[in-house]
């Protein structure tokens, strides 16, 4: 049996008394579409950043391919192929599309600041070689007549493409996805969808995503985990965790609940109303 590329195991979270993450566990195999859905506050984000160690869970480990990330920095986080994408837009706004891509990067650059700032010998080849690796995702993502705009003169679903295609120039081997259809209209949303499922097609890469969308949810993932209150609640197929009643109650209330449990499309309905 292959071993996992990310296993998170009974992992507790909490801040000044208030548990944020409650005894999860999970894991996520090499180029798999693993999905995190639960109500607001269920603790998805907080999962998010206590795999890039932003916060470290004062109980459980987290394992990248069999070796604890506890304890590491962040920057290393990223060093070993993990990279992720924000809630809220987090680019340069008045840097141009092609230098924030370029930005993402900076885990393959190694020449050093000083013969960068000069542009000479390794450090005018390194940057060379890497500015064609971020043609070649500009080309992926269907941005080249926005390369060389300011990111804040860009239209929303834009931005958010370049946010991708920054994760993406890091190379990793597993992408963190923090709601990437999050204010996008329809047209932008399948726009999305589709290079997420390109991204894990074409180039291989496992992600894990968090998002509101159920619709989108259901029909990307291979499989989801559900959290309320910081506990998992369900986990496995989309259309089995969809007609889950503990799932069902979670976001319509006990009493609906029990009603809907046997629709199928109940939860896909109220996550988009």
């Amino acid at each position: 049996m292959t071993e996992p590329l990310l296993e998170v195991d009974d992992i507790r979270l909490s801040f000044k008394g208030v548990r944020a993450i409650d005894g999860v566990s999970f894991h996520v195999d090499e180029g798999e579409l693993f999905a995190i859905i639960g109500p607001n506050g269920a603790g998805k984000t907080s999962i998010f950043n206590t795999i890039n160690q932003v916060y470290v869970p004062q109980e459980g480990d987290i394992r990248w391919r069999g070796e604890s990330l506890m304890g590491k920095r962040p920057d290393h986080i990223a060093t070993l192929g993990i990279a992720r994408t924000f809630q809220n837009i987090e680019l340069f706004p008045h840097m141009t599309v092609l230098d924030n891509l370029m930005l993402g990067r900076h885990t393959q650059m190694s020449a050093g600041w000083f013969a960068g700032g000069l542009w000479l010998g390794r450090a005018k080849k390194e940057e060379l070689e890497n500015r064609s690796k971020v043609e070649d995702i500009i080309d992926f993502l269907e941005i080249e007549s926005w390369r060389k705009y300011p990111v804040a003169l860009l239209p929303y679903g834009i931005q958010k493409r370049v946010e991708l295609g920054r994760a993406l120039a890091m190379e990793p081997k597993l992408l963190l996805l923090d709601e990437p259809v999050a204010g996008m209209n329809l047209e932008e949303t399948e726009d999305m969808a589709r290079f997420i499922l390109d991204i894990r097609e074409e180039l291989g890469i496992a992600m894990l995503l968090v998002e509101h969308d159920m619709g989108l949810v259901m029909d990307i993932a291979d499989r989801v985990m559900v959290l309320d209150f910081g506990q998992k609640i369900a986990e496995g197929p989309p259309a089995q965790v969809q007609r889950n009643p503990e799932v069902i109650k979670a976001y319509l209330g006990e009493d609906f609940g029990v009603v809907a449990a046997g629709d199928d499309e109940t939860l896909e309905a109220s996550a988009t109303e």
